[in-house]
């Protein structure tokens, strides 16, 4: 399991302590220094079934200096994809990546029920 997270993040640091409590095993990659790929990016938005603006980390600083609330509706897929694989603070987080699930951003439940099966 690769879990993307921003370490100053609390919503990182809940989902690794969840993780750690839970006693699963993950990979940790941090988004900033090591941000998605646009290869990766296409991988898991396909594999998610969400829309791709659930991607966006649109409560961040940069989506909203880019002013992206406004442009996003006018941008293909592909456009979307290469902005989120131009900067890591643009990709929500944490993302949670293994076999069989795509998690983005953490909601206990939705983990509980995807990663304690």
């Amino acid at each position: 399991m690769l879990l993307l997270q921003y370490p100053k993040c609390s919503t990182c640091q809940k989902a690794k302590k969840w993780l750690e409590a839970n006693h699963i095993a993950y990979t940790d990659r941090h988004i900033v220094d090591d941000n998605p790929s646009l290869e990766e990016l296409k991988q898991w938005y396909e594999k998610s079934g969400l829309p791709l603006k659930k991607f966006f980390n649109t409560s961040g600083k940069v989506y909203r200096e880019m002013q992206l609330k406004d442009k996003l509706p006018d941008l293909d897929e592909e456009e979307q994809l290469k902005m989120l694989a131009s900067n890591g603070m643009l990709v929500k987080r944490p993302l949670v990546i293994d076999d069989t699930n795509i998690l983005v951003g953490f909601q206990q439940v939705q983990w509980e029920e995807a990663l304690l099966r």
